[in-house]
């Protein structure tokens, strides 16, 4: 009998979690059976991909760097994938403002789906928490994004997903250092990530054998949690403009395939779909690192000293999805409490501003919505008016987040083909 792919498996873990969040969201006690009985196995899932993320990026990372043997050839290695994630990131926030402006979908919002909105979520502890967050954000100085890059305390650093770029950091420093010091005093360090990095990739085998049924708890939860159907028809426009933002961001992805790594978009896609359906469940980049990894390596043909290192930057700074996101809302928003604001220079801000705020950001669940704040507060939008502009799209802002996240692994695994193409001709 012929062995069922994996993304089948995930696939059909997807649907049935749907039906069945769907089916106990109408019986009584039925949300309370999905909270207690089943969501926690979707929450362990997650607990363990973020256990070995940060195991996974230094030993990955190191043994990537210390068999390049040239540094020179990290250096341009790194430049690419600098240039390459900005670029895709400038493509994905036109598209999104390009999109926002043609189908301006602010003017299908009555008053009163505002003020229901408003009521529903303006006291929302998730609200609250992002514009107390954002407000800490906005006030750090301009370089402090750099700042934040260098650890105090890599144990601490470790300690935190959110503190991947300083883990990364850490983790570049030493292993350079490692190609800068006698071979043979480095060897017995290099085995140990070498060893490392090949133990953590067996976990990664043995998690994803959990995945079909994880991805069925998580999406099962979701639909259970899921808000008014009156109040996410009316942001259906808003929310379907987002999606297509997406999708078209696929086909930029399948043309860069095509056209620059000379593959068959359909090849690549069936290959990373294990990682988008993780990303797609999760909304986390940093929880599907792992299994992103795996995927472009022992499935697209990336070589470890690519993957390892474009795949982690990516994850922390490479947000294609979300910044689409971050202009389709902020136009939004602005069309239904701030047409005024809707001027040429401010949308060019847009632009600026929602690259700087995705460099750094946490590859976490919700973490679109304070760089979305950072963007509209960057613009000069009224104050009294961020709590009423995210409460306008707090109700859509869960299955868009995990669309998006899909888009960032996407954009990621794109990014790493490329390099390791121009790597290669280099060579």
């Amino acid at each position: 009998m012929k062995k069922i792919a994996l993304h089948w498996k995930i696939i059909a873990g997807l649907v049935l979690g749907i039906v069945l969040g769907f089916i106990c969201s109408q019986l009584n006690g039925g949300k309370q059976f999905i909270l207690d009985w089943v969501q926690p196995f979707g929450t362990i899932f997650v607990k363990l991909l973020k256990l070995i993320a940060i195991p996974l990026i230094m030993g990955s990372l190191i043994k990537g760097i210390s068999d390049l043997k040239d540094i020179s050839k990290f250096k341009s290695m790194g430049i690419k994938t600098i240039v390459l994630y900005i670029f895709s990131t400038i493509v994905a926030i036109t598209i999104g403002l390009s999109l926002a402006n043609f189908f301006k979908p602010g003017d299908g919002i009555s008053n009163e789906t505002v003020e229901t909105l408003k009521s529903n979520y303006i006291n929302n502890a998730s609200v609250q928490s992002k514009l107390s967050e954002a407000q800490n954000q906005r006030l750090q100085g301009p370089l402090q994004f750099v700042v934040d890059i260098i650890p105090s305390n890599i144990v601490e650093a470790m300690s935190d997903n959110k503190s991947m770029l300083k883990v990364i950091f850490f983790t570049l420093f030493l292993g350079i250092c490692m190609l800068l010091i006698d071979e043979k005093k480095a060897k017995p360090l290099k085995d140990f990530f070498d060893s490392l990095n090949d133990v953590i990739l067996k976990m990664i085998d043995i998690i994803m054998l959990f995945a079909p049924y994880a991805v069925l708890s998580l999406l099962a939860t979701v639909v259970v949690n899921s808000d008014d159907v009156d109040v996410l028809i009316a942001l259906l426009k808003y929310a379907g403009i987002v999606v297509l933002g997406l999708l078209l961001m696929i086909v930029f992805y399948a043309l860069c395939i095509s056209i620059v790594v000379k593959k068959s978009p359909l090849w690549f896609l069936k290959n990373i779909s294990p990682a988008q359906l993780l990303a797609f469940s999760t909304s986390s980049s940093a929880a599907t690192l792992p299994v992103t990894m795996e995927r472009v390596e022992e499935h697209l043909g990336v070589e470890k000293e690519v993957s390892s290192f474009v795949l982690p930057v990516g994850a922390t700074i490479n947000m294609d999805g979300t910044s689409l996101y971050q202009a389709v809302a902020a136009v939004f928003i602005m069309q239904v409490l701030w047409p005024e604001g809707l001027t040429v220079s401010n949308q060019l801000t847009i632009i600026v501003t929602a690259l700087i705020a995705s460099i750094g950001s946490a590859a976490v669940p919700g973490a679109g919505m304070v760089m979305l704040l950072i963007v509209l507060d960057t613009i000069g939008f009224p104050k009294e008016l961020l709590p009423i502009g995210l409460s306008l799209i707090f109700a859509v802002d869960r299955p868009l987040d995990m669309l998006r996240t899909t888009i960032n692994v996407t954009g990621d695994a794109t990014v790493a083909l490329i390099v390791s193409k121009m790597e290669r001709k280099k060579g």
